[in-house]
């Protein structure tokens, strides 16, 4: 949806953005003359500031806005094209990734920026080189320590902050970039320093001695807090912080001396502090408060310290916090989450890998989103959140055969979030990399099977799923698994409804979800319905309506939001094939805020659509007009078309030509585009304000 990629998040740390008016002019310059700019240097020298700052100033160019991937949390290749297909807001439903990118894409005008590519190069280089070739109107801007190696690729190599000596006149000092930016964070930490003709000088000595490096300044003002400016300078000299300018080599030089400037903040630290810098290393997603506590305490740090500790490493701009959607989290900038891992002991990290496994195991079980409980928008909003951290503690299970059944079990844990986060290619990635670690015949494997076997179905790949599924009916019979064999017989329900067999589909849904009764298992019983109702609505809309209504009927006693809309949806639906027009649009504007809280295109793309047919139905031709246009833009995001859904295909075509004689071929033209140049929020905003001014 045009405008969908425009915003362009900050950076962690300091919000303002300092300097750095060559290298801007020189991006401005080149981004029209490339497909493909890679900004490279050392870490610490702000590629990733310089790399956002540029493509939000860039971003009134592209007509589809700009999208931002974080390559840096991704633990494998495997992961990095759905992540491009997240930002891009086109979640992986029914199809393998690639295409549905290439589709996205195909006409879009946008600015990709992908940040981090480090540890992932020839991932990014190849997937980049794919899209320059397949999107002809995409750029890609790129951060790395390394270039690309893309034929095309244009190469912007970032140095330091230039400084002025320290003999230069004192106006010429203050204005260099460099000492600006230690100005600038000195004020920002509320540091009463005093900048007149007797400190400028010493401030250029300091930028001097840390090259200009804008990480090495932060860290230097931050300290500025606890001393005096001439105390820092004597501290830096005393440590030895900086006197690059031996190798042969200018990023081998800033290189050391940003490492010699983290050693010096380092050995500022207060013991506890250097521990908990090396043991929260291992959170890429950040971390909060309570899972600091519970993960990191021990060992020298007592658990009623970590608030303290935290409060010091934030002040020492080590940490930064961000408020996040579920509270207060802290970060570790990148090149300094590396050296806290570098510092982290042996026996620390064996301690901390157990705690950390335990915890995000025990996440996975406690928000999973499959359950009928009022909780699942925040469960939901929890895992999306702690993603990069899930990601690391899946990577820690898998790396050793004696826990990697602790990470099958997780990855299966996390089936209804891998669907409804549309990041079915990343949980087939962890269900099949674990099966074929574990080949143990558990229990745990036959959740994986059915849960690997629902998300290939969901992928249109229905060859993997009769594998997986053939595997998981001999496990549970050999183990003599009832509830494996229920779950299993209820995926042979999906599969024969997703490949037309409507009536044999339902039959074996129905028996599963008889069996899940007699168990007294409601949260089975909810997914049954919940899955059973979406897939038969488009061949058997009647028998959607009912199963909406047993489902709302559960959700109304026991909660569950999510699964609460799409009973909404369906039974909106089934009122208007039955001429309620009035009552559809009730239920489906009810259905919108749980679908916008998770981001899910699919259900709204259907809404928008069915709010068409109702604005028409009471001769709002022009909203009509608009809400078609608003769900056309999504449609062609997530790579789908109404009309390819039966129940859809009439009433989609029948909107479309009363709003058109209406309106006539022009206004009607007029207010379709108006309507697919809305951003997402202002779309559903729209649809559910029933004004049809706009």
């Amino acid at each position: 949806m045009p405008g969908q990629t425009g915003r362009v998040r900050k950076p962690a740390g300091s919000a303002t953005f300092v300097g750095r008016q060559r290298e801007m002019s020189d991006v401005r310059h080149l981004m029209p003359r490339t497909r493909l700019l890679t900004l490279t240097g050392p870490g610490g020298v702000g590629k990733t500031r310089l790399a956002l700052h540029a493509a939000h100033a860039l971003r009134s160019r592209f007509r589809d806005g700009v999208a931002v991937v974080e390559v840096h949390p991704l633990t494998h290749d495997d992961l990095l094209a759905p992540a491009v297909a997240a930002a891009l807001g086109a979640r992986d439903l029914h199809r393998p990734v690639r295409p549905q990118l290439a589709e996205h894409l195909a006409d879009k005008r946008m600015l990709l920026v992908l940040d981090g590519c480090e540890h992932l190069v020839q991932a990014c280089a190849e997937l980049t080189q794919w899209l320059l070739g397949t999107a002809p109107r995409v750029r890609v801007m790129t951060t790395s320590r390394h270039r690309l190696g893309v034929i095309g690729e244009q190469v912007l190599e970032i140095g330091p902050l230039p400084y002025a000596d320290q003999h230069a006149p004192v106006r010429e000092i203050a204005r260099s970039d460099a000492v600006r930016l230690l100005i600038e964070r000195a004020v920002t930490a509320q540091v009463g320093l005093r900048v007149d003709a007797a400190t400028i000088p010493v401030l250029a000595r300091i930028c001097r001695r840390l090259d200009g490096i804008p990480l090495a300044i932060e860290l230097a003002a931050a300290r500025l807090r606890a001393c005096p400016l001439e105390q820092l300078e004597r501290e830096l000299e005393d440590d030895g912080t900086g006197l690059a300018g031996h190798s042969s080599s200018p990023s081998a030089d800033f290189h050391d001396s940003l490492r010699a400037t983290i050693d010096w903040s380092y050995r500022l630290c207060s013991p506890a502090e250097r521990r908990l810098w090396g043991r929260l290393s291992l959170f890429p997603g950040g971390v909060d408060l309570e899972t600091a506590e519970e993960v990191c305490s021990g060992a020298g740090i007592a658990v009623e310290d970590i608030v303290d500790v935290i409060a010091a490493l934030v002040d020492h701009s080590i940490l930064s916090a961000r408020p996040s959607a579920t509270g207060m989290r802290y970060w570790l900038l990148d090149t300094l989450r590396a050296y806290g891992g570098q510092c982290l002991t042996s026996h620390d990290e064996e301690l901390l890998r157990e705690r950390y496994c335990a915890h995000y195991r025990s996440l996975a079980e406690r928000q999973s989103i499959d359950r009928l409980s009022p909780d699942q928008l925040e469960s939901f909003r929890i895992l999306q959140i702690e993603l990069p951290n899930v990601r690391t503690a899946l990577k820690f299970f898998y790396s050793s055969p004696a826990s990697a059944e602790g990470g099958l079990n997780m990855a299966a844990r996390l089936g209804a979030f891998w669907l409804l986060a549309g990041a079915l290619t990343e949980g087939r990635h962890w269900l099949d990399h674990g099966l074929d670690l574990v080949p143990a015949r558990t229990r745990t494997r036959i959740t994986a099977l059915w849960v690997d076997a629902l998300l290939a179905i969901y992928q249109r790949d229905p060859a993997a799923a009769t594998a997986w599924l053939g595997q998981c009916h001999v496990l549970a019979e050999e183990l003599e698994d009832e509830t494996g064999r229920t779950y299993a017989a209820m995926t042979d329900g999906i599969a024969e409804l997703a490949a037309g067999n409507t009536g044999h589909g339902l039959a074996l849904m129905e028996a599963a979800r008889a069996r899940q009764r007699a168990a007294g298992d409601l949260d089975a019983v909810g997914l049954n319905l919940y899955l059973a109702a979406t897939f038969c609505a488009a061949d058997d809309p009647d028998t959607a309506e009912a199963l909406g209504r047993e489902l709302l009927a559960l959700c109304e006693v026991h909660g569950a939001p999510l699964f609460r809309a799409y009973a909404l949806f369906l039974i909106g639906v089934a009122a208007w094939k039955h001429g309620d027009s009035r009552q559809t649009e009730r239920l489906v504007q009810q259905a919108t805020a749980p679908w916008m809280a998770v981001n899910d295109h699919w259900g709204l793309a259907k809404a928008l659509e069915v709010l068409a047919w109702t604005a028409e139905a009471r001769h709002a031709h022009e909203r009509a007009a608009r809400l078609l246009g608003a769900a056309e833009a999504l449609w062609q995001e997530i790579g789908f078309a109404p009309t390819l859904l039966p129940y859809h295909t009439h009433s989609h075509q029948d909107c479309e030509r009363g709003a058109r004689q209406a309106l006539g071929q022009r206004a009607f033209a007029a207010a379709f585009r108006r309507g697919a140049e809305l951003d997402l929020h202002t779309a559903v905003a729209y649809a559910i304000s029933n004004d049809d001014r706009q």
